[in-house]
């Protein structure tokens, strides 16, 4: 696939705070990327590099092939970026805020229905002639996504984009952005809230120290887990285990047995190396009826804090 993101070998200090260490990797055009990594790990000041806001010590970044140092305009206009902060002007409603940004990329006449459009698509249409002092938090940052998207860029990255949003802007928010990424939009994502990055994402970068720890497929990356460690809860039926056989209970090479009663056992394996199915072939050779079971896998949380160490 075309290369919507190209960042090569970049390096940035922060007088002794070496915040970035060499960054490599590309996003591609039309992919939903998630870009995670605790307080500090550097995300933030990779995005204010990718957005020409702050400069790099050493190495490229490419927004959709255009340099971002050498050919900032052309960049820029590729770009559109939601910031964590709730940067505002007080004295614009929100219909003026978005001529203004508009006209800042040359689009104020055509704009006009693309502006009309996001305030609906963004549930903002009863606010457009509102004072942007006036507005909830939540209502504020759909606007800084409004205003990010108004010159129709190929790529948009959000930044903490629902950091203090209630559940229910949370969701509509995520319905508005999965149907940009499917017209065709790039998208990057940062975020805390790591279920939205497992729900949403096609792949994942980690970043940690200032270093890329992992950039993989979602799914690859779940699928691995830690250490691709399992956690099985199996119920028996009317036949359980006796009281000797508890006491002696071993399934196998390889599986921790955590727990075990009359009504059913835990056990903890590396499905690497061990199936499920060969675990429970081994539970039924001791004389039990499985009435249900239920298989706990790593998800993204457990492998980002394990990562992150």
């Amino acid at each position: 696939m075309p290369t919507a993101i190209q960042i090569s070998q970049v390096h940035k200090h922060y007088q002794d705070n070496h915040a970035l260490k060499g960054v490599s990797f590309d996003i591609q055009q039309g992919e939903f990327f998630g870009l995670l990594g605790p307080n500090g790990a550097g995300k933030s000041t990779l995005i204010g590099i990718i957005a020409g806001l702050a400069r790099m010590d050493s190495g490229k970044v490419h927004v959709m092939g255009h340099d971002v140092e050498r050919d900032y305009r052309q960049a820029r206009r590729c770009l559109g970026v939601v910031p964590q902060e709730l940067v505002f002007d007080p004295f614009f409603t929100v219909r003026e805020i978005l001529e203004i940004q508009a006209g800042y990329f040359g689009k104020k006449r055509q704009s006009k229905v693309w502006i009309s459009q996001l305030l609906e698509g963004l549930n903002l249409a009863d606010k457009a002639s509102s004072n942007m002092r006036t507005l909830s938090g939540g209502m504020k940052r759909r606007v800084l996504i409004a205003q990010a998207l108004v010159h129709r860029p190929d790529v948009v990255i959000l930044d903490e984009p629902t950091a203090g949003v209630d559940v229910e802007l949370r969701s509509s928010l995520w319905e508005f952005v999965k149907q940009l990424n499917n017209e065709g939009h790039t998208i990057v994502l940062t975020t805390h809230y790591l279920e939205e990055a497992e729900a949403l994402c096609d792949r994942i970068g980690i970043v940690n120290k200032g270093e890329l720890i992992t950039l993989e497929d979602k799914n690859a990356l779940l699928a691995r887990g830690i250490g691709g460690q399992c956690t099985l809860n199996i119920t028996f039926g009317q036949s359980g285990l006796s009281d000797c056989a508890i006491g002696k209970t071993v399934i196998g090479e390889g599986v921790d047995v955590i727990s075990v009663d009359d009504c059913g056992m835990v056990v903890h394996f590396d499905k690497r190396s061990v199936s499920v199915m060969g675990v429970l072939d081994k539970v039924r050779m001791l004389g039990v009826d499985i009435a249900d079971i239920r298989l706990e896998e790593s998800d993204l949380e457990d492998i980002f804090i394990e990562l992150t160490r």
